[in-house]
């Protein structure tokens, strides 16, 4: 009891009529680019985490100055 391609067609069809074809290709566009960023972030090698680990100790350093 699931959907069949025909289904899944018509779903398809009135999805553009409704979003129309522009839109659609922005919102897939935008989902890729969180999918992609999401991925970068979660597949970091241990230089990346070194990085990141630098990176927090150079902004205690910066925090630690005092102003003025």
């Amino acid at each position: 009891m699931g959907f069949g391609w025909q289904e899944l067609l018509i779903i398809l069809v009135i999805v553009a009529l409704v979003f129309g074809t522009k839109k659609l290709r922005g919102i897939g566009s935008d989902l890729g680019g969180a999918v992609k960023g999401f991925k970068d972030s979660v597949g970091t090698d241990e230089a990346g985490e070194d990085k990141a680990a630098e990176a927090d100790t150079s902004v205690k350093k910066e925090s630690d100055k005092p102003e003025g």
